[in-house]
């Protein structure tokens, strides 16, 4: 009896939510994201083409510029379609296959695009710290190098989960609290025992988001050691703001990051909604906000982004 409930109650599709009590103004929150997603795809495929076809712009700053909108650009491919089809159609069926292909790859750009700010926080320490060595410090190659090693970090990093969770046993609920699969919520889902994921799940999160984090905090404080010791106000300020589109940046990134984080293992307490405006902040601003940000500040890429709509 007990392996016919087995069977029985062994979910292979899973049902995603749109907003809890939300549903009559689903249509309306669709527009809006669907003009954030084709303003964050035109937004960043826009700053990879002007970066590829101007070789004035092929230094380190812009290539780790690239580098981010190919993690934002990842990032909304893998969430958005099963975002705008539970809002616009409510679809809510996903299979455990395509369901744990998603997370592999949210979380996989996550812990990426982590790793790409660490990057461009050690491209502003060497520019202001060591600036007649910065060309030869980051080399194209090796720049290559580094992006590559971001992208494998964050995939082999994040493979083991979704191959735990294959294995597991979906016998509870099959309602998923978001639009989009998350490895916290699924692995919930499930009636085996869950504390390999658990733990591995918060080593790697500590050793990617969090140490990342820290690296970028450490770079920080020695660029503001270094421009400290800058006797003219004039490249003080220069100096520093340099290092604001970045600043923005982790900001967007890591405060709904680690706020999602500590929610998900801390606050059993909190507000559902609040969780769920806070997932869809954490995937959906950061893509959009960062291209406008960087050409707000960056008046080389200005110039050549308004050059192009010119013509």
């Amino acid at each position: 009896m007990s392996a016919v409930n087995d069977t029985k109650f062994n979910y292979e599709v899973f049902l995603l939510t749109g907003i809890p009590g939300q549903g009559d103004v689903h249509l309306w929150i669709s527009v809006v994201f669907c003009l954030m997603y084709a303003i964050s795809i035109i937004g960043n495929s826009l700053i990879l083409f002007i970066i590829k076809t101007d070789l004035s712009l092929h230094e380190p700053m812009y290539m780790f510029l690239s580098m981010l909108a190919v993690t934002d650009l990842g990032l909304l491919i893998a969430s958005i379609p099963t975002i705008l089809r539970v809002f616009l159609f409510n679809s809510r069926e996903i299979s455990l296959n395509t369901c744990l292909a998603q997370l592999f790859f949210i979380h996989s750009f996550t812990f990426t695009e982590s790793s790409v700010l660490l990057l461009m926080a050690f491209d502003r320490f060497v520019a202001i710290s060591n600036p007649l060595r910065y060309a030869s410090i980051l080399s194209l190659p090796r720049i290559a190098k580094m992006g590559l090693v971001c992208i494998l970090r964050g995939m082999t990093m994040m493979l083991p989960l979704p191959v735990l969770l294959k294995w597991f046993r979906y016998c509870r609920v099959n309602v998923l609290s978001h639009s989009y699969c998350m490895h916290q919520e699924v692995m919930k889902m499930a009636c085996s025992d869950i504390r390999v994921n658990n733990i591995y799940g918060l080593i790697i999160t500590v050793l990617t988001v969090g140490l990342d984090s820290l690296f970028i905090f450490l770079s920080y404080v020695m660029i503001l050691k270094t421009v400290l010791s800058i006797a003219s106000h004039k490249e003080f300020l220069r100096a520093l703001n340099t290092c604001v589109s970045h600043f923005c940046a982790v900001l967007l990134f890591y405060t709904p990051e680690f706020s999602l984080t500590l929610i998900h293992r801390f606050g059993k307490g909190s507000s559902p909604l609040f969780q769920i405006v806070l997932g869809y902040i954490n995937l959906l601003v950061p893509p959009l906000i960062n291209p406008i940000v960087y050409c707000v500040k960056s008046k080389h890429l200005r110039s050549r982004i308004i050059r192009v709509s010119v013509k």
